[in-house]
């Protein structure tokens, strides 16, 4: 996992969720340098290739099965951005490389998601961005939440509380899924709960970036069913309909 320096969520929580695969699964992560999110130069300039190949180079070196980089920035960018990363991972390491937000998208196709419910700790430009690019896909954002936060470091300090009050009042308008995009938010040992709560398939970040290493490189995910429906075999003959409790 590449992850952002100012990033205090990832390596915690994905070693946390990933333990029930352990030895058959462990994680490494690296870092390369982000502390701000915005819609400037300097915050875009944090994402050119060559610092994120570096760190990659050094992942590299635990021979890992898959390298993915463990953040969000494609949702603004351009989902192409992150299309262009890993092949660049890939061609640089010789090792396959995925990200959190092609592992998103991946996940709101097959599940046929076309109405989305946005949570994220961003700015108003930054959200109205990444609804703009979910929409020119096809996926209309029903209904969003954000914090209106730009420093990175600062997301984690959103509260799993704050975060479940952002996801219930999205989840009013009833979207197909609800995306909790950021990687340095609290939200996926909350997941579950909210979804058996509202009946809606809860993607964090966090554990969707797991998802989609494990779906690249062919490990059953079963172990990890207590951390939402996206785990469970067969979800998609059902992950749309998770019952209420």
């Amino acid at each position: 996992m590449l992850t952002p320096s100012s990033n205090t969520v990832v390596e915690p929580l994905t070693s946390a969720m990933a333990w029930p695969l352990y030895p058959d699964v462990s994680v490494h992560f690296g870092r390369f340098r982000v502390t701000r999110i915005a819609l400037d130069e300097g915050s875009n300039s944090q994402f050119t290739l060559e610092p994120i190949l570096a760190a990659a180079d050094l992942l590299a070196d635990a021979k890992p099965a898959i390298i993915a980089w463990n953040g969000t920035s494609a949702s603004w960018l351009g989902f192409d951005t992150d299309d262009r990363l890993c092949a660049a991972i890939t061609k640089r390491t010789g090792i396959p490389a995925t990200s959190a937000i092609l592992s998103l998208n991946r996940l709101l196709a097959e599940m046929g998601v076309k109405r989305l419910g946005l949570v994220t700790p961003y700015t108003r430009d930054v959200q109205q961005r990444i609804i703009a690019n979910y929409a020119a896909i096809g996926i209309e954002t029903v209904a969003e939440r954000h914090s209106g936060r730009s420093d990175n470091h600062s997301f984690a300090e959103v509260t799993e509380e704050e975060i479940r009050e952002m996801c219930l009042d999205v989840a009013q308008a009833r979207p197909d899924a609800i995306a909790i995009v950021c990687t340095n938010m609290r939200g996926p040992l909350i997941a579950p709960e909210l979804e058996r709560q509202t009946g809606i398939p809860i993607l964090d970040s966090v554990a969707f970036t797991l998802w989609g290493c494990l779906r690249e490189t062919g490990v059953p995910m079963d172990r990890l069913a207590g951390y939402g429906q996206m785990f469970v075999s067969g979800r998609d003959q059902g992950l749309c309909a998770v019952p209420a409790q």
